[in-house]
């Protein structure tokens, strides 16, 4: 099953995917309000409300407004050991907040504060039920599903300190969705890809994961209650801007395409901050080709 939270003239609300059609689940403003409701699978799938083409639908974040999004860095094993680093043995945390989601397909900001805005496909758990100190043997059970983000990076910002937190909490920087599917639709080895401007920079498959979504799951729910609706950002696969020599970043009117086999893909348009260009200062050398893989993002 696939469900959505399709924007409309009245708000928002939540949807079912049948092949074209999604099927407007009626009284539930959105997937996180669905996800909190005891029996939402069967209301979903009993649910039979207004109808609308799936083509040119204006969709939300999949869970508009999560009660936490919490992310993962260093988490692809391939990318780690081509790097010659040493597996983690924990997971890498850090959070985001409601306000950094945007929809799959809206144009994503450029500041001119920051030159260097890079890319990262990455695997959504979206949590199906109120998880606290689950097993890891268990967790599966309260998953409700997974989507795709884009982990839209100000990498200036970001290492500016040893912290990533400034960024990574952009407003309405991070496309959640298009839908999410409940876990027996997705192929835990499925490909997952970015291109920049048709130009393919990351292909993984989610298989490599070093912590996978029920060890993520087990281990943040032993230090905070997880609810319905919330999300986990699982990390990026390799070939991320950064990682390039020289360096490559998102510049204004390019299209990044984020996309994972079973779910679907995001397509954002990158746009510079308004009334100011987003051109990189003295000395800071951005390059728009794709050149070889030399470090991680996060």
């Amino acid at each position: 099953m696939k469900l959505a939270t399709l924007r409309t003239r009245g708000g928002t609300v939540a949807v079912r995917q049948d092949r074209d059609t999604f099927v407007e689940i009626t009284g539930y403003a959105d997937l996180g309000t669905l996800l909190a409701v005891e029996g939402w699978r069967e209301i979903a799938v009993k649910a039979d409300g207004a109808k609308h083409p799936v083509q040119g639908a204006d969709l939300a974040p999949v869970v508009p407004s999560p009660s936490k999004v919490l992310c993962v860095g260093l988490n692809y094993a391939s990318h780690i050991k081509e790097m010659g680093r040493e597996l983690p043995q924990y997971p890498t945390l850090f959070a985001k907040f409601a306000e950094t989601l945007t929809g799959p397909f809206d144009d994503v900001e450029l500041p001119a504060s920051d030159p260097a805005i890079d890319w990262e496909a990455e695997l959504v758990v979206v949590i199906g039920k109120r998880a606290r100190r689950v097993p890891e043997a268990e967790a599966g059970e309260y998953i409700a599903g997974y989507t795709v983000a884009n982990d839209v990076s100000m990498r200036s910002y970001q290492f500016r300190t040893k912290e990533w937190l400034q960024g990574k909490v952009w407003e309405a920087s991070t496309p959640v969705g298009p839908v999410m599917v409940t876990p027996e639709e997705l192929d835990r080895n499925a490909a997952i890809t970015t291109t920049v401007a048709g130009q393919e920079m990351q292909r993984g498959s989610i298989g490599d994961l070093v912590h996978g979504p029920e060890y993520l799951v087990s281990y943040i729910s032993e230090m905070i209650t997880l609810n319905p609706g919330d999300l986990i950002l699982t990390g990026t696969t390799g070939g991320v801007g950064r990682a390039r020599t020289p360096e490559v970043y998102i510049t204004d009117g390019q299209t990044v395409t984020v996309s994972i086999e079973g779910i679907g893909e995001l397509r954002n348009l990158a746009r510079a901050q308004a009334d100011v260009p987003a051109v990189a200062p003295a000395g800071v050398e951005v390059a728009s080709v794709v050149g070889a893989a030399t470090d991680t993002g996060a």
